[in-house]
C-alpha cells in the first residue's frame, strides 16, 4: 500500500512540475496586474467573471454521459477521411482590396485597409497543452502556412484557450508579427514565449486602440480562461470589432448567447461582416457555446449584413457531429434571411460589401469518399 501512495505523490509531483516547466502552459499575471485588476467590476477574488452569474459546475450525472457519449459511435465527430486546404492565393492576399482567408475553426487573416491582421492563429496540429492527447486537426499540419504568409501586421487575441492561443503557432509567428492585441492578462503567456512586451497592447471590454486608421475594440463576451490546473479565469476573454474604411467587422469570440450582443450593436453595429462562434455546444455547456441557431439571432442583435460561422471545421471538441453546426447554421440562416458566408478552409474572400460566396457545401465530400 505504501508504495502505490508513494507512486501516486510521485505521479502528482510529476504532473505539478510538468504544468510549472513546461512552456506551452504558459504564465500568469503578475502580483501588480492583479492588483490592478482589483478596480474592475468583473474581477473578483483573483479570478475574472462574466457580466451575469454564470453556473460553470457539472454534477457527477454529466460526466456520466460524457462517458456515455463518447462511446456513441453513430455520431460522425469527425471527418472519416482528411480534409484538404485550398492553396492559398496569396497574391489576392497580398492585394489592396478588404479580404478573408479562413483556416477551420477560429483562426482567420483579415487583410483590411492594406494591413494584415491575424485572428486567434492556432494553426498547430492538436488542441492540447501535449501533442498525444487531445483532438488532432482535421486537415493538414498547416503550420507551414506561418513561412508563406506576408508581414502580419497585428495578431489579436480572444482568449487563451488552446484551441486558440497555440504555443507552436506564435513561436513561429512572433518574428513576423509588429504588434499582438490581447485580452488583459494574455500578455503573460506572450512573454514566456519570447514576445516583448513592448509588442503587445493589453485590452479590458469595451477598451479601444486605433491601428493606422482602424479602431480595435475588445468586447465582452460570455466564456472562460485558462491553460492550467490552477489558473482558471485569470485572464480575460472576449470578441472583437474592426473598423476599417470600408469595412465594418466584427467576431463574437468564444461565448454563450446573452445580452452583450446587442449592446455590441448598439455601440459599434452595423457590420459588413461577423464571424460567430456556432461549434462545439452542448446543453451540458450551454453558458459557454452557443447553438447554431443563437449565433444567427447573435448576428442579427449585433446588426451583421453578411455572417460566417467559426469554431468548426478543424477540431472535435463535443459530442455533436462535425457537420452539424454549418448544416443547422445554412437552414437557419434560409428561416430568418440571413446572408451567409462559407468558404473552403484556405480560400480568401473578398470583402465587397455586397457579396459573398455561394454554398457549395464542400464538407459533403468527406461522405462521398467513403461511399
Amino acid at each position: 500500500m505504501s508504495y502505490v501512495l508513494l507512486f501516486l505523490i510521485l505521479l502528482i509531483v510529476g504532473v505539478v512540475l510538468f504544468i510549472n516547466v513546461h512552456p506551452t502552459f504558459g504564465a500568469n499575471p503578475t502580483k501588480l496586474q492583479k492588483k490592478a485588476y482589483e478596480r474592475f467590476p468583473h474581477y473578483e477574488n483573483g479570478k475574472f467573471k462574466n457580466t451575469v452569474p454564470t453556473n460553470m459546475k457539472m454534477s457527477a450525472a454529466d460526466i456520466l454521459s460524457f462517458i456515455k457519449d463518447s462511446m456513441n459511435k453513430k455520431q460522425e465527430r469527425s471527418p472519416r477521411n482528411q480534409l484538404s486546404m485550398k492553396k492559398i492565393d496569396w497574391e489576392k492576399v497580398k492585394g489592396r482590396e478588404d479580404s478573408l482567408t479562413w483556416f477551420g475553426h477560429s483562426a482567420f487573416l483579415l487583410s483590411i485597409d492594406n494591413k494584415k491582421l491575424l485572428i486567434d492563429p492556432m494553426l498547430g496540429p492538436t488542441a492540447s497543452p501535449v501533442s498525444f492527447i487531445g483532438s488532432k486537426r482535421y486537415s493538414q499540419d498547416i503550420l507551414h502556412i506561418i513561412d508563406e504568409m506576408p508581414p502580419i501586421d497585428a495578431v489579436l487575441l480572444t482568449h487563451d484557450h488552446y484551441d486558440h492561443l497555440d504555443y507552436s503557432s506564435i513561436k513561429k509567428l512572433k518574428h513576423k508579427v509588429k504588434h499582438f492585441f490581447v485580452p488583459l492578462g494574455v500578455g503573460a503567456h506572450l512573454m514566456k514565449w519570447g514576445v516583448s512586451s513592448h509588442s503587445i497592447t493589453e485590452l479590458n471590454w469595451w477598451d479601444e486602440v486605433e491601428l493606422g486608421g482602424i479602431t480595435l475594440a475588445f468586447t465582452p463576451s460570455k466564456h472562460f480562461s485558462g491553460r492550467g490546473v490552477l489558473n482558471r479565469d485569470s485572464t480575460l476573454w472576449g470578441g472583437w470589432v474592426i473598423l476599417g474604411k470600408n469595412t465594418r467587422f466584427y467576431t463574437s469570440g468564444d461565448g454563450g448567447y446573452d445580452a452583450h450582443f446587442k449592446e455590441v450593436g448598439e455601440k459599434y453595429g452595423p457590420f459588413t461582416l461577423t464571424l460567430m462562434e456556432g461549434g462545439q455546444y452542448d446543453p451540458r455547456w450551454s453558458w459557454v457555446h452557443m447553438k447554431p441557431e443563437e449565433s444567427v439571432q447573435a448576428h442579427l442583435d449585433v446588426k451583421g449584413k453578411t455572417m460566417m460561422l467559426i469554431h468548426w471545421g478543424a477540431f472535435t471538441l463535443a459530442y455533436h457531429s462535425w457537420t452539424d453546426p454549418i448544416e443547422r447554421a445554412i437552414q437557419t440562416a434560409k428561416e430568418k434571411d440571413v446572408n451567409l458566408l462559407v468558404p473552403e478552409l484556405g480560400e480568401t474572400v473578398l470583402l465587397r460589401g455586397e457579396e459573398a460566396s455561394s454554398v457549395n457545401e464542400w464538407w459533403t465530400n468527406d461522405k462521398k469518399k467513403h461511399k
